[in-house]
């Protein structure tokens, strides 16, 4: 559900005459406070802007990406001293892509904008991040209320589209709330309820800030008092309980951990009530590495046809599917081959719990997770499946060898740990990275559900800056490179570690499996010379395995740079869950 109100709590219109004029308005060229954020200072004290960016860091957002322009540009200067860093970028939908992957590891991002050609330039950005519910405070300047114009006047300043409320009102459908902070008594409690919003619903919220309100002073602040919402207990006590008596009773129960979890972080509660309860746990695509995938009882991925056949047959033939914090997207079900039948599963997310076809409401996901594994129910021994660490055998390298997607990924596998995380774009990248064995809890990275194509390299400069202690390895195809690749330009401004491999195939190799044509080719480019035109870094290329292994290898034992690995790939070469998919889909047809 989103909302959308100014700060006195009703629709925002386009007539600029009925917002309140600011308490204390100060000119636009007035001197940022060189004290902005300091913590000692009396919230009586603060600007808006100051209490924006104090409010930030309070919810754990150490840094700001934005692209500057006219309309934030004062906002900006603020950000830029205060304790919060700036991290610019080449265009706005990178400035998104950046902001949702930095949320998903930091557990909270925020992004700065100039209007209309700012904002609207990240709208497909933070419509992802809605749709796979990662919590982005999107920030946009806003033309000032005095430069307006009076009652039937509307001046045409640039960077409008038609009214003064159109930007707002577009994020109003992929935004869990949306303010404009027109009234100085009331924008301290508003930007306290969308920060809070985000935090607690997992999506993005839309703060629009006009020009001329940045140094307001609010002469009163009126108190916010944001909902605690806890469960109803008779509810949660008898979902518990139905829940404890279905896993005893069943004969093979399972877990189907969702990207939920990583959201709300309840990995540990998970892990809890599978070792109190002896449950093997599998994983959605969305939910890979929310569970370590070198744990005794995970199992690996299910995803109906895209899954190994023995993990697809062990959650499928189930008496007992336990789905945790899991969307039913149609990727998580592997386009809809998975069969999962709704009397024989428990499905609880952090909108709804139906155990069979009963219907609880008032209970919280975390609350249903942690009462289950307090209440220990305890699962029949049953052989589980060997986990993915084991059924991918042994790896020899073969030296002489035309690379293929399936022996890179394989490669891949060997040099990761838990010090890793690993970036997935859209496309076979994100199928054939499937494939990987993560070592940790959430760490990997892409948008499996929204499938954006170009989410990858500006997600590895918000993964690198949110976790700069953890080396990131960024999988592109070549199609999705080329749309947002030039953010390699601030991963080497920075001199962010990451280690960038990009599948040339020379085309749209997942949608040549699809429907082929030769409007899945594109031009080729000399990805290795990137480095050398963007002033940083190294760059390979792989034509065989062994090109590939030193390629690697050498990345990784350069902690410090950038390393771009040019992998020439057959056109026509395909991952293997890929083709399980693909040959699922062609029983279907």
């Amino acid at each position: 559900m989103s909302e959308s109100i100014d700060t006195n709590g009703h629709a925002a219109g386009p007539d600029a005459a009925a917002h309140p004029a600011p308490s204390r308005p100060a000119p636009i060229a007035t001197a940022t406070r060189a004290a902005a954020g300091e913590r000692h200072r009396s919230v009586t004290e603060l600007s808006i802007g100051e209490y924006l960016i104090r409010r930030l860091g309070d919810y754990g957002i150490r840094h700001v990406f934005g692209v500057p322009g006219d309309y934030v540009l004062h906002f900006y200067d603020m950000l830029a001293h205060s304790p919060l860093e700036l991290v610019n970028c080449t265009r706005e939908d990178c400035v998104g892509y950046a902001a949702d992957a930095y949320a998903r590891i930091n557990g909270i991002g925020s992004l700065c904008v100039t209007y209309g050609v700012g904002g609207l330039s990240v709208v497909n950005a933070v419509a992802g991040a809605f749709a796979e519910k990662s919590p982005v405070v999107v920030i946009s300047g806003a033309p000032g209320l005095r430069e307006r114009g009076e009652r039937g006047e509307r001046p045409l300043l640039h960077h409008c589209v038609r009214d003064w409320s159109t930007q707002r009102e577009v994020f109003e459908k992929i935004c869990a709330a949306c303010v404009e902070l027109t009234d100085a008594d009331t924008a301290f409690r508003d930007i306290d309820r969308l920060l809070d919003l985000a935090a607690r619903s997992k999506r993005p919220v839309y703060i629009e800030l006009p020009r001329d309100m940045v140094d307001v002073v609010p002469e009163s602040i009126r108190p916010s008092a944001c909902p605690r919402v806890r469960s109803d207990p008779e509810a949660l006590a008898e979902a518990v309980r139905e829940a404890a008596e279905r896993i005893a009773e069943a004969e093979a129960p399972v877990i189907i951990a969702g990207v939920e979890l990583h959201r709300f972080g309840l990995q540990a509660d998970v892990i809890a009530l599978a070792e109190a309860s002896q449950i093997a746990v599998a994983s959605t695509i969305m939910g890979k590495s929310v569970v370590s995938e070198v744990h005794p009882l995970y199992i690996g991925l299910y995803g109906g046809g895209m899954g190994r056949e023995e993990v697809t047959r062990f959650v499928e033939s189930s008496d007992c599917r336990i789905l945790l914090g899991t969307l039913m997207t149609d990727i998580d079900l592997g386009i809809f081959t998975a069969k999962l039948d709704p009397w024989r599963t428990i499905h609880a997310t952090s909108e709804g719990l139906q155990i069979s076809h009963h219907h609880y409401h008032g209970v919280l996901l975390e609350d249903f997770i942690r009462g289950l594994a307090a209440a220990r129910p305890k699962a029949k021994p049953r052989v589980l499946p060997p986990g993915p660490a084991v059924a991918r055998g042994p790896f020899r390298l073969e030296p002489d060898a035309p690379l293929t997607i399936s022996r890179l990924v394989r490669r891949l596998d060997e040099s990761l740990d838990d010090r890793t995380v690993v970036v997935a774009d859209i496309g076979d990248a994100l199928f054939a990275t499937s494939e990987l064995v993560i070592r940790g809890q959430t760490e990997y990275v892409s948008p499996a559900y929204y499938t954006s194509m170009g989410f990858g390299v500006p997600a590895a400069l918000g993964a690198a800056v949110a976790r700069p202690d953890l080396r990131v390895i960024l999988v592109a195809g070549d199609g999705a490179f080329q749309m947002t690749g030039m953010e390699l330009s601030t991963l080497v401004a920075r001199k962010l570690p990451v280690v960038v491999i990009v599948l040339d195939n020379a085309g749209y190799g997942t949608e040549r499996l699809l429907q082929d044509g030769t409007f899945n080719d594109i031009n080729v480019w000399a990805y290795e010379r990137l480095p050398e035109v963007l002033g940083g870094g190294t760059g390979h290329v792989a034509r065989t395995e062994g090109e590939f292994d030193r390629a690697l290898s050498l990345a990784l034992s350069d902690p410090p740079g950038l390393h771009l690995i040019r992998a020439c790939l057959p056109r026509d070469d395909f991952s293997n869950t890929l083709q399980r998919l693909a040959r699922k889909l062609q029983t279907r047809v």
